[in-house]
């Protein structure tokens, strides 16, 4: 089969990782770390990383799969938290925060995704293969602690600008994801700076929002 195919996934596939687990970094998922998904919707990513294995497998379909973090940057939906908090701070609203707001996320550019996409089609072993997409340690943030950075940002009192509300169906801690073969077969490594992608992106979602308030 003379096709070449990149399935793009998610960190969610393996399955979180508890605040102890996070604190003592032990439960880092590789590449080869069991399914654990805990959701209807990671588990269908699941389920379609078996397909394209399976295709690659029997079919010989040229393949690799990448699982990813959290991302951010410029024409994210709104629904998702980083546009929904700008959104929500620009016009003195209250923005939402599942349960205790301290679930643990990777977060990175999606201009670093992207570029590391690319070097896995361009790179990548097509059998099948799975890379991991993962930023810089530092950039594992709380839902607090991202809100607060954002409020900041807009010069907003966080305090006065958050409500808590009931926390979500299968909403894991943290996934914590380890990118060694990215960085061995690929040579790829994120080179992003988060204090300075994440006010580039405040600055274009500012620009944007304030044309709706």
């Amino acid at each position: 089969m003379n096709i070449r195919f990149h399935y793009v996934s998610t960190d969610e596939v393996v399955g979180p990782i508890s605040p102890e687990e996070v604190s003592n970094q032990t439960k880092i998922a590789d590449e080869d770390a069991p399914y654990m998904p805990s959701s209807p919707y990671s588990a269908s990513k699941a389920g379609a990383e078996l397909a394209v294995k399976c295709y690659a497998k029997t079919f010989n379909l040229k393949a690799t799969i990448s699982r990813c973090t959290n991302n951010f940057g410029p024409w994210q939906h709104f629904e998702k938290l980083i546009p929904l908090t700008i959104s929500k701070l620009m016009k003195d609203q209250k923005v939402p925060i599942y349960g205790n707001g301290l679930q643990r996320r990777f977060w990175i550019h999606v201009n670093q995704h992207v570029d590391a996409v690319k070097a896995i089609i361009e790179n990548g072993i097509p059998d099948g293969r799975i890379y991991h997409i993962a930023p810089k340690p530092e950039n594992l943030k709380t839902n607090l602690e991202l809100v607060k950075i954002l409020a900041e940002s807009l010069h907003k009192d966080f305090e006065a600008s958050i409500e808590h509300i009931k926390d979500r169906l299968a909403h894991d801690n943290c996934y914590w994801l380890e990118s060694n073969r990215m960085n061995r077969e690929i040579k790829w490594i994120d080179t992003g700076n988060f204090d300075d992608d994440i006010k580039r992106t405040v600055k274009w979602y500012k620009e944007i929002f304030s044309y709706d308030i």
